[in-house]
Formats: C-alpha cells, sequence, structure tokens
C-alpha cells in the first residue's frame, strides 16, 4: 500500500524527532491513503527516553475535531532515538490490530508501518510506502 504526505510534514516530524534525545509523538490525520496533517503532543510516557505515551488531552481534542467535520485520526508517529525505524515489542504490546498508520522514525529514517491483525490476534505490522509529494 502507497500512502501519500507532503514532503513539508514528512520534514516536520524528522526535525522534531532530531531535536529531542527522548521518543518524539504525535497523530497523523487524513483519510487512508493521505497524511493531511499531523498534530504533535507531548510525550507523557513515565520514561519518554525509551516510550511514548501520548498526551491524552491532545487525543480527545483531535477526535472532538474529528467529530465536527475535521481530519480524522489515522494514526499517529513517534521516533526511536536510539534505534531503528522498526516497531518494537512494546510497540506491538500496545498497539490495536484497527488498520492504524504507525510512522516510526529512527537512525534518520522515517518508516511507516500498518497495524493489522494475526491469526491468534495478535497484531502485526505490515509496512506501507510513502509517497513524498
Amino acid at each position: 500500500m502507497k500512502v501519500g504526505i507532503s514532503r513539508g510534514i514528512l520534514e516536520q516530524i524528522m526535525s522534531e524527532a532530531a531535536a529531542d534525545p527522548n521518543e518524539v509523538c504525535g497523530l497523523l490525520l487524513g483519510d487512508a491513503g493521505r497524511i493531511g496533517n499531523v498534530r504533535p503532543a507531548a510525550n507523557v510516557a513515565p520514561d519518554p527516553a525509551r516510550h511514548f505515551e501520548l498526551d491524552p488531552a491532545v487525543l480527545i481534542a483531535a477526535h472532538r475535531s474529528a467529530r465536527a467535520g475535521g481530519e480524522r485520526i489515522v494514526g499517529h508517529y513517534h521516533s526511536h532515538p536510539g534505534g531503528t525505524p522498526v516497531p518494537s515489542a512494546t510497540d506491538a504490546a500496545n498497539a490495536v490490530a484497527d488498520g492504524s498508520f504507525w510512522l516510526i522514525v529512527g537512525e534518520g529514517v522515517a518508516r511507516l508501518w500498518i497495524a493489522t491483525a494475526e491469526v491468534a490476534g495478535q497484531v502485526r505490522f505490515v509496512e506501507a510506502s510513502l509517497d513524498i509529494m
């Protein structure tokens, strides 16, 4: 699957990740084939150097905006400051197999994953191609 994203949005995410030694995170907004916008969020995890947890206020505000006709949440992004842009065991343990996008930044690279269902109800991540516009 190819998912469109503007160069500006991707650069925004990459810059945010490069500027912070902790994991950064935020929401991806758009539709099934396009990331049209992002909403950065504070990482409120107890150990932000190794994990991420989106600020619930940002998540609630994005859901309210979508219900009022704004862009819907299609996934989120986060960084792996000391690792590769591949879903970790922690990512898999916290993911829901709902088809949402997981854009992960690590080692100066961004890769997009889709959380899908495995036979035993486990989450499986399938890589998608970013179509940079």
